[in-house]
């Protein structure tokens, strides 16, 4: 372990605070709402992190960092890119000049002002778009879909950046094909994408249309997470800088810890690389096809009912999570669960209304049938994985991070099975 104390001063860089890293650490980050713990128990596994070198007091600053020391689109404008940005047609996206601009300072090395920064941060990551197939196919169906969507939008952002690349030759001896290659991009991508705070701009005609709000922020990566911390942050518009005060005291060498959301864990992994330990906002999500698995198929009803949760937006978002199955969950199996004669009051189910103890009990088994089929399921790529892990030692970290996140949602479904157990003696 390595472990120094923070005596360099960024702008008003707060010395509060000291800094311990792994040989080899590294962990993604976004900070977007931030929030701050007093407990260093989150940080197993993320190498590095932030702890206070003496107490800290509500409201506390723990940093101020100058606008100067952010990388934004300013950054890139007042560089040897900005020329080639703003001549170029159709106009870059404010994403896009970022990344060429990681990219240019990285393949520079020393002769980068940057270069510090660039050392520190990751050399690979572990976004779904990072993993290989073999793996993403491991992925519970919701995310595996949303992984899958992540790639083609990184490929198409690359592929359409081509000619731009192109137009940036005359600044480099090396061919641009070499220098921005599809590895180069995805990296810089999701660097950009895990790691960058909040920072709105103005519109600029330079860039096209999209919002420009992201900005990487050296010093603030080393900050880890946690989904109980609570911290406030934002860009003071009279300090100029980017501040993070703690929203509640904060003991004598504990870990400062943020948070980037009430995120559940297939949010987490999707966009940051990572999934949280007892995450109190983790789920797991019940598709349509799941949803009528163990209803009857000779309802002739169905498609009628099906209809309504659709039109009320009652066919997304239906979850079990460590308290039982979701409101949302239970309130479209009891829809589905209607008998003829009681569709007409299909209204008061979706206010919260109980139909009959009929009604309350079959959705209650319905759900519990779902429960143990995802457990089922869990258990099957949980063996599954750990036969590849065996075999395929060259996978065997992204295999362990999608372990982790099927072990957690394993915990959840057998915290739900129980909750469901106790509702079901109620009508027994």
């Amino acid at each position: 372990m390595i472990k120094m104390h923070i005596y360099m001063h960024i702008g008003q860089l707060s010395r509060n605070c000291s800094f311990s890293m792994k040989n080899g650490g590294g962990r993604t980050s976004r900070i977007r709402r931030r929030k701050l713990l007093t407990s260093s128990e989150s940080r197993g596994g993320t190498g590095r992190g932030l702890m206070s070198k003496t107490s800290l007091r509500e409201g506390q600053m723990i940093i101020s960092l100058p606008e100067s020391c952010l990388l934004t689109t300013d950054t890139v404008l007042r560089s040897y890119l900005g020329a080639y940005i703003a001549k170029w047609q159709p106009p870059p996206s404010p994403v896009l000049a970022l990344c060429a601009f990681l990219v240019s300072e990285k393949h520079a090395g020393d002769r980068s002002p940057w270069k510090p920064y660039l050392e520190i941060l990751p050399k690979a990551y572990t976004c779904p778009v990072c993993l290989e197939p073999e793996v993403v196919n491991l992925l519970p169906k919701p995310l595996k879909a949303k992984a899958r969507e992540q790639r083609t939008h990184v490929q198409e952002f690359v592929s359409s950046s081509r000619d731009f690349f192109s137009s940036l030759q005359p600044l480099f001896s090396e061919a641009v094909e070499s220098i921005f290659s599809y590895s180069a991009l995805l990296w810089a991508w999701c660097t950009v994408n895990t790691r960058a705070v909040y920072r709105k701009r103005a519109p600029r005609q330079c860039f096209s249309a999209e919002p420009d709000t992201c900005a990487l922020a050296p010093f603030l990566d080393l900050l880890n997470h946690s989904p109980d911390a609570q911290v406030k942050a934002a860009f003071n518009e009279e300090t100029r800088c980017y501040e993070i005060r703690t929203a509640v005291s904060c003991g004598k060498h504990k870990e400062v810890l943020i948070c980037y959301g009430p995120h559940d864990n297939h949010r987490l992994l999707l966009e940051y690389g990572f999934v949280s330990i007892r995450n109190p906002h983790a789920c797991v999500y019940v598709s349509k096809d799941i949803l009528v698995k163990y209803l009857p198929s000779t309802d002739k009803w169905m498609n009628q009912k099906i209809s309504i949760l659709e039109d009320h937006d009652f066919i997304e978002n239906l979850t079990f999570g460590w308290d039982g199955p979701s409101w949302r969950l239970l309130t479209a199996l009891k829809l589905l669960c209607l008998e003829a004669e009681e569709l007409t009051c299909w209204k008061k189910v979706l206010i919260g209304e109980i139909i009959s103890d009929t009604n309350e009990k079959t959705s209650l088994d319905i759900a519990q049938k779902i429960c143990h089929y995802f457990i089922k399921e869990s258990k099957a790529v949980l063996q599954k994985i750990s036969h590849m892990k065996d075999e395929e030692v060259a996978l065997i970290n992204q295999l362990t991070l999608v372990e982790t996140l099927w072990t957690e949602e394993l915990k959840i479904l057998q915290a739900s099975a129980e909750t469901l157990t106790s509702l079901q003696t109620a009508f027994t």
